[in-house]
């Protein structure tokens, strides 16, 4: 373990001879996930300075923009946590100092390391909640495996998004190139107008798998990143409710690198796919970004607490998950990268530090 500055961003490294991982002290950013033998981390880094998100001020920084989700972009690397809502806050909300995607990705954690690992622990002042991580990276192998809780601190019972935001961006993503799997059965377009009119997904349209109706008639193939100058979206997926575990695998041709997540179904059944590449102009974006986030969690579809309840459901899956008065829930998932020479059309996960590419 070495405490490290990334980025202009305190936080802390565990490494073997294969891989380094990087969290951030603030926000507890999975900020790398960095591959030695071909240098590359396939997490994304934005095209902005990165900021602690305690520095952060509208008024002192306006090169982030003027929407809700500045606070948040000020500080955003690789895979974040969406907690305890996935999507915007009410105005309401807003007012009280919640930001998009919840507190988890912009409170302060506590980092206690080890050889092998590293624990964050947070506490969310306003949700009155408690989030706990630790994430163990094998000795020698291709595997980190997390674990996480959290507790409510409150004393009634609390409807919860719980995400894991992982975005992957360049140089491992590349235009008509970076290839993706998972085991998608009934997928969704987002109902709203997430590109204001500029995407190619067929608003609110329901279908399966990875391949998505276009809204000009045929479909889009969401295994592969779409090779136009301009494009973005929002779809979401069901994971296979036969299988124990899901996944989702992304593969390099350029590089070779091939990496993912697995997960247990039961604690995340949704897998969100969101697609930036230089679509959004304003600040801070500019039509610079290049991204893919890969977003697994217990909520289909971004959108605020009060929507996420009254939706109820997707399906016949829930869109939220409850956390009783005073209790504890937990969860365990894993990342992996190596090195192949196509992509996995299947993966299998023994619960530890084995991973089966098939």
């Amino acid at each position: 373990m070495t405490e490290t500055i990334y980025r202009n961003r305190r936080g802390a490294s565990v490494e073997n001879e294969n891989i380094r991982v990087t969290v951030t002290a603030e926000g507890g950013h999975v900020a790398e996930i960095f591959h030695k033998g071909t240098g590359i981390n396939p997490l994304w880094t934005p095209p902005w300075p990165s900021i602690e998100p305690s520095t952060y001020s509208r008024a002192a920084h306006p090169e982030y923009g003027a929407s809700a989700e500045a606070y948040l972009l000020a500080g955003i690397l690789g895979h974040n946590i969406c907690l305890d809502t996935f999507g915007g806050p009410s105005p309401e909300e807003f007012a009280a100092g919640i930001p998009v995607h919840g507190e988890g990705s912009v409170v302060p954690y506590a980092l206690n390391v080890g050889p092998q690992s590293i624990s964050l622990r947070a506490t969310l002042p306003l949700a009155q909640l408690q989030f706990e991580r630790e994430i163990h990276l094998a000795k020698n192998g291709m595997v980190i495996r997390f674990a996480e809780s959290i507790e409510n601190l409150s004393g009634t019972d609390r409807p919860i998004a719980w995400t894991q935001h992982v975005t992957l961006g360049p140089p491992f993503l590349e235009p008509g190139k970076t290839q993706f799997r998972a085991p998608a059965t009934r997928s969704k377009v987002i109902d709203s107008d997430f590109t204001d009119g500029r995407g190619a997904q067929k608003r609110g349209a329901e279908f399966n798998g990875f391949l998505c109706p276009h809204k000009d008639g045929g479909v889009i193939d969401l295994r592969v990143y779409p090779s136009d100058a301009v494009s973005g979206g929002f779809t979401t997926h069901l994971m296979n409710t036969d299988r124990e575990h899901a996944y989702f695998v992304s593969w390099s041709p350029a590089s070779k690198v091939v990496f993912g997540y697995v997960w247990k179904r039961a604690d995340f059944p949704w897998l969100c796919r969101w697609e930036e590449n230089h679509l959004r102009a304003h600040a801070p974006w500019n039509g610079q970004a290049l991204t893919c986030g890969m977003e697994f969690g217990v909520s289909p579809t971004v959108e605020s607490r009060r929507e996420m309840v009254a939706r109820e459901s997707l399906f016949g899956i829930p869109a939220y998950r409850w956390v009783g008065a005073k209790a504890r829930v937990n969860a365990e998932y894993c990342a992996f990268i190596g090195v192949a020479d196509a992509i996995p059309e299947s993966v299998s996960w023994d619960g530890h530090e084995s991973i089966r590419l098939e």
